[in-house]
């Protein structure tokens, strides 16, 4: 212990990380793009009610947004979105807007000017997954029409002057567009209600010529993504049919698959945005790849030999998207003691140049705390990952084992990391442990524990969280009487069925969580609608019932804390608002906040800050002693 440190009450120790500094510093930087010198990525600004730009750093070093107020750069394909951008030659850009989801293209020294039609009263259009190529935009159109939504994959004039042309359709979804390099073929992958694009995808190949298409590989039980072309016959994809998602080769007619490093670790993660690929090929022919469990590494693969070589480099992870001209690579890599940045690596040296950061000024090293990725045991004989950040601070230290709180994260199909996040920072700095739990269904790990949800969702979940909760007390991390739990988002499901189900956690907290299955069912959005076949089971009010926080709302007695915004089309306001009567009816404490104008995830500055303020009052309120 530090003589400087006086012994203060968990929760309450004075730290330098505020409610409001955490709201405003994240950038959420996105899809980067790298053609020599110059960078392109995006920016989300929380001070600017969530607005996203596109910036850019010239050869010289200079870094300049391109979008300025209210332009937008926010597709909501899929209503989760993706890479909204792509560059044009000349170094301009063409961007799908949120207002309005139309295309713009954007010149240098020039307005935005939209090259996409106005859609009609009876239907909206959108766009994503944009490539550029012969004076076109290729990217996949949603439509939003009386009878429902369609998508196709369409190509757009760079000149704005004729409409979209269709290029394919017919499946319920598409991804990962790759042209040839001939611009002979265009190759994608494709799949349908009610699987998920972690579930079952096809690698799909269009002749340009004359429409004629065929499948290359994939299926109802093997996730395909990422498909790139080696040369005009041969084609790179990622696929996870040995359990795990590795990378393969495959011919133009779907035979010679080979698996070119075959190894029990994922190469891609969860497609829940579009327009990310996790691997680039070089120049030289060897592809720059992202690779591990948990965490994942940038590494370079020789393709023939099967050699697969880590750089050398100051980041103990990658973001699951990476960007090359051939030569030089860009990608968002972190480490516990530095936030994600947009850096710029020549993977011939390994020398990775770092350009811009996700916060601008960080607290001391001593109030960050260092994470620590754990297996715990869990039911069954299972084993749990998880990452723990012990409470740090230089000015203080407490008396005994401290309260803890379990992060859940909003997957289910989603993962946390090691990285450092400030939100995180906020509460551990002042004495509050926290325990990032990647429960059964988290991807990172393979398949079988990425299986490990089907059907168990409010099951597998909700018991690995409570045996993080009881790992805690047990290895005496924690005091067992004080340790919460909170998530958003299906965290927030977990988080409710789990103060339904156990004694475990002295309170909950839940950020925008499903409580109610018919009828988020009925009321969610496309891309997730029939998920809870998967998750739970087809349509039964018995199973349903059983499952669902609001049918065992009588099993909780902590207190609860709700956050939702009104705005949000993936889990209606709705649910919180019936979790949140159906404790009142019972006398149980719970406080529902609620805020205009979000949506699914908190953009704005002033929103993340009341809510983060909120929830540390709640754990000061039930860990006072």
């Amino acid at each position: 212990m530090s003589p400087e440190q006086v012994v203060l009450p968990y929760a309450t120790w004075p730290s330098p990380i505020s409610s409001t500094g955490v709201a405003r510093s994240g950038l959420r930087l996105g899809f980067p793009t790298v053609l020599g010198e110059e960078v392109w990525w995006t920016e989300d600004r929380p001070a600017e009610g969530g607005r996203t730009t596109i910036a850019h750093r010239d050869a010289g070093g200079t870094h300049r947004e391109l979008l300025s107020a209210p332009w937008s750069a926010r597709t909501r394909v899929h209503e989760y979105g993706g890479r909204s951008y792509a560059v044009v030659p000349g170094g301009g850009v063409v961007f799908a807007n949120l207002a309005d989801q139309r295309l713009y293209l954007l010149l240098p020294g020039a307005e935005p000017r939209s090259i996409t039609p106005r859609p009609g009263r009876e239907s909206g259009l959108r766009y994503a997954d944009m490539i550029v190529h012969d004076g076109q935009v290729w990217c996949v159109q949603e439509r939003h029409h009386d009878g429902g939504i369609s998508r196709s994959i369409v190509s757009v004039p760079l000149d704005g002057g004729d409409v979209p042309r269709e290029r394919v359709s017919g499946s319920d979804f598409y991804a990962g567009l790759a042209l040839s390099p001939g611009g002979e073929h265009l190759a994608y992958i494709c799949w349908d209600h009610p699987r998920m694009p972690w579930n079952g995808t096809e690698l799909r190949i269009t002749r340009l010529a004359d429409g004629t298409s065929w499948t290359v590989g994939g299926g109802p039980s093997e996730s395909v993504l990422a498909p790139q072309w080696r040369d005009d016959r041969h084609l790179y994809l990622i696929s996870d049919r040995s359990g795990w998602w590795n990378l393969y080769q495959i011919g133009i007619d779907g035979t010679s698959r080979r698996a070119l490093h075959p190894v029990e670790e994922e190469f891609a993660g969860p497609l829940w945005q579009l327009g990310g690929p996790p691997y680039q090929v070089l120049a030289d022919g060897r592809i720059a790849v992202l690779h591990g469990r948990g965490d994942m590494r940038l590494g370079v693969l020789d393709p023939d030999s099967g050699v697969l070589t880590d750089l050398d480099v100051p980041y103990d992870g990658w973001d699951q998207v990476l960007a090359s001209d051939g030569r030089v690579l860009a990608g968002i890599g972190y480490s516990a003691t530095a936030p994600r940045s947009i850096v710029r690596v020549d993977p011939a040296t390994g020398r990775a140049e770092e350009l811009r950061r996700d916060v601008d000024e960080l607290p001391g090293i001593a109030y960050l705390p260092l994470a620590q990725a754990v297996e715990i045991g869990g039911r069954s004989g299972r084993r749990v990952h998880a990452f723990v950040h012990p409470p740090s601070n230089p000015q203080a230290r407490g008396d005994g084992a401290p309260p803890y709180v379990v992060f859940v994260h909003g997957g289910p199909t989603g993962r946390s990391t090691g990285a450092l996040d400030l939100e995180k920072a906020f509460f551990t700095s002042r004495g509050i442990g926290v325990l990032d739990v990647n429960y059964g269904g988290s991807t990172g790990y393979g398949r079988a524990y990425r299986d490990r949800l089907r059907g168990q969702w409010g099951v597998v979940d909700v018991e690995d969280s409570v045996a993080a909760a009881e790992w805690l007390a047990a290895e005496g991390l924690a005091d067992p009487e004080r340790i919460a739990i909170r998530g958003g988002s299906a965290g927030g499901w977990t988080v409710m069925a789990a103060c339904c189900a156990s004694e475990a956690f002295a309170g909950g907290v839940s950020y925008y969580g499903v409580s109610a299955l018919a009828s988020f069912v009925a009321t969610t959005h496309d891309f997730e609608s029939r998920y809870i076949e998967w998750l739970v089971g087809p349509a039964d009010p018995a199973l349903y019932g059983s499952r669902e926080p609001l049918g065992r709302v009588a099993g909780v007695s902590c207190p609860m804390l709700l956050l939702q915004g009104l705005s949000d089309p993936v889990v209606p306001a709705a649910q919180s608002q019936a979790f949140a009567d159906a404790l009142a009816e019972r006398g149980v404490p719970c406080t529902y906040l609620t805020f205009e104008g979000e949506a699914h995830g908190f953009r704005r500055a002033e929103t993340r800050s009341a809510a983060l303020a909120t929830e540390l009052a709640f754990y000061q309120q039930i860990f006072r002693r």
